[in-house]
């Protein structure tokens, strides 16, 4: 682990240094965004939101910039950078860490693309849903199952986009007919598809997370970290749908104009 040593003037002097350098960033960008005519805005609508805005493809290239400059700034204020060689080895140093994520990685995407050519996500996923349909539970009840299900499709299919995907044309039809509306249908699969991430090796981040336990802890697996985790992942599940529930007793708003019935009344 890195030491943490006490911050001198120049260091605070580097950080002012770099937040300035960040602000100045960010301001460049505001008024090149929201200036008359602007190159970043779609040429057909002028939105910048809009999927053919440059601005929206230029997303990485930006973050990138909008970090490694001020950082480079902060370098060589504080000393720590006199050339780019300094700056070219400390990034080198800092990959050096991602290397046993890189070799998981390679490994994961090969399981994972294995795993979806077998479409064995996509049967859980519909069998499961058609399966809590057929039961015809109460709406409370119904909304815990969603949860538990989703929780359950979480370990099997990493992607959320992907799992709402599969079980939305099932469940959104299905809960509408019966009063309830896809805005509280959608709160229920948010609340079982987070609380289950952090115990399933399919979700893209997880070697990521594996690599920074080893810094604290050598040993550190696949195995540990769901052991470790698996308890979370329960109390979550639980106090996220006793949440859930006590809002829709108590008629607390899911969000804006989100309602818990259909149709909205």
């Amino acid at each position: 682990m890195p030491a943490l040593d006490d911050v001198s003037p120049r260091d605070r002097k580097a950080f002012y240094a770099g937040v300035i350098t960040m602000a100045v960033g960010l301001a460049l960008l505001y008024f090149s965004a929201t200036a008359e005519n602007t190159p970043l805005a779609d040429p057909a609508t002028g939105e910048l939101a809009s999927y053919s805005a440059p601005l929206m493809g230029m997303i990485v290239p930006l973050i990138f910039l909008l970090f490694i400059i001020p950082g480079i700034v902060h370098g060589y204020v504080s000393g720590n950078f006199t050339n780019s060689q300094d700056v070219i080895g400390a990034m080198t140093k800092s990959m050096e860490g991602m290397a046993y994520y890189m070799v998981m990685a390679f490994f994961c995407a090969l399981f994972i693309k294995a795993f979806g050519d077998s479409q064995l996500g996509t049967l859980i996923s519909v069998k499961g849903a058609n399966f809590l349909a057929s039961l015809e539970l109460s709406g409370g009840v119904t909304m815990v199952g969603i949860v538990i299900l989703v929780a359950f499709i979480n370990l099997f299919v990493g992607s959320a986009s992907a799992k709402w995907a599969l079980i939305s044309p099932i469940f959104v039809p299905m809960l509408m007919q019966l009063g309830y509306s896809p805005d509280l249908t959608q709160a229920a699969y948010r609340v079982g598809d987070s609380s289950s991430n952090i115990i399933t090796p399919l979700l893209p981040y997880f070697p990521l997370v594996v690599l920074y336990c080893q810094r604290y802890v050598k040993g550190t697996g696949i195995g540990t970290l769901v052991a470790m985790m698996l308890p979370y992942t329960i109390a979550l599940l639980i106090l996220w749908s006793a949440f859930l529930i006590l809002y829709w007793t108590l008629g607390f708003p899911l969000g804006i104009q989100a309602n818990y019935v259909y149709p909205a009344g």
